[in-house]
C-alpha cells in the first residue's frame, strides 16, 4: 500500500517496522535479507518504482549500519490489468544477548500500566483501516523520522533490558485499536481500562484509533517501574502517553476524553481476528 503511493517511504516503512518488531521482542538488528517484486521495468514508471524503493532500503541501511546480506529480485509482475503494486518484502535478524530479556507481544498479566512510546497516530493516508473499509489507497503516506525511530528502538530495548518492560507490540497495520486488541490475545482472557486523553493531531478519531504514523510502540509495565521509565523517557525527549491498565474483566474498555468509545469482550475480538481469513474465503466463494 506504501509503495504504490510513495516508493522511498514504502520501503523506508517495510525496514522500520522490521526493526520494531526485533526491539519489541528485545533484539538488536543484525542485518537484513529483501526480495523485491515489481513490474516490467522497461516502463517508466515501474522503473522509477524500483528504483525509489532501493535508494530507500539503502538509505535506511546506512543510517542504521544494518547490512544487506542477501536476497532477490522477481520482475516483469503484470497481467491484463497492469502491474502488481511495488513490493518490496524485508526480513531481518536480530539477537537478544539474555534470555530472560526475550518479551512478547501479549499482555499477560492483569494489573500492568499500558503506556504508548510515540505521540498519538495522526495520519490516515495509505492505511489498512482506508483499504478494507472504503476500497481506497490514496493519501499521503505517513512520515517515516530514522532518528525518531533509533530513539524509540533503543529506549525500548534499554527498558527491556533493566526488566521494566513486561510485554511489547508496535502499532502498524490497522492501528493503535488493532494493536491494543492484539496486546490481549494471550492466553489468561484479560481485558483492559483505557483511556485516551485527546484526538490527538488529527483532531480525527479515524486516524487516532486506525491510523498508522511510525515510531509507535505500545507496552505493558508494572506500576512500580512506570516512575523510572517516564523519567528516562522524559530525558530523552521521547512521548509517552499512560493509557490505563489490564484487568481480569474479559473486556476491551477504551474512553476518550471521559467518552467511551469501545466496550467490546476481548473473546469476541480474538474469534473475529482468528476466523478473518475463512470468512473472507467464505464470502468470495458467495
Amino acid at each position: 500500500r506504501f509503495c504504490y503511493l510513495d516508493p522511498y517511504k514504502g520501503a523506508q516503512i517495510a525496514f522500520v517496522e522490521c526493526m520494531r518488531n526485533l526491539a519489541c521482542s528485545g533484539a538488536r538488528a543484525l542485518a537484513v535479507t529483501d526480495n523485491l517484486n515489481f513490474g516490467n521495468p522497461n516502463k517508466p514508471e515501474a522503473y522509477y518504482l524500483l528504483k525509489e524503493c532501493v535508494k530507500g532500503l539503502a538509505d535506511a541501511c546506512a543510517f542504521f549500519d544494518v547490512p544487506v546480506v542477501g536476497g532477490n529480485v522477481s520482475l516483469y509482475n503484470e497481467h491484463g490489468d497492469g502491474a502488481i503494486d511495488p513490493t518490496p518484502v524485508v526480513s531481518m535478524v536480530g539477537l537478544i544477548d539474555e534470555a530472560e530479556h526475550v518479551t512478547r507481544s501479549q499482555i499477560e498479566e492483569e494489573g500492568l500500566e499500558i503506556v504508548l512510546l510515540g505521540d498519538l497516530p495522526s495520519e490516515l493516508g495509505g492505511s489498512y483501516y482506508l483499504q478494507t473499509q472504503f476500497g481506497k489507497k490514496e493519501g499521503i503516506v505517513p512520515e517515516v523520522d530514522l532518528e525518531a525511530e533509533k530513539k524509540v528502538q533503543d529506549f525500548l530495548i534499554e527498558q527491556i533490558e533493566q526488566g521494566r518492560v513486561r510485554a511489547a507490540h508496535d502499532v502498524s497495520e490497522g492501528g493503535l485499536l488493532t494493536c491494543l486488541c492484539e496486546m490481549l490475545f494471550g492466553e489468561h482472557s484479560l481485558g483492559a481500562e483505557l483511556s485516551i486523553p485527546s484526538l490527538g493531531l488529527s483532531g480525527r478519531l479515524d486516524a487516532l484509533l486506525f491510523g498508522e504514523s511510525q515510531g509507535r510502540v505500545v507496552i505493558g509495565v508494572e506500576s512500580t517501574q512506570l516512575a523510572e521509565l517516564r523519567s528516562r523517557a522524559e530525558s530523552m525527549d521521547l512521548p509517552v502517553v499512560s493509557l490505563g491498565r489490564s484487568n481480569s474483566s474479559g473486556k476491551l474498555q477504551v474512553d476518550l476524553a471521559g467518552e467511551k468509545i469501545v466496550d467490546l469482550e476481548v473473546s469476541s475480538l480474538q474469534s473475529a481476528w482468528e476466523n478473518a481469513i475463512p470468512k473472507n474465503m467464505e464470502f468470495a466463494r458467495s
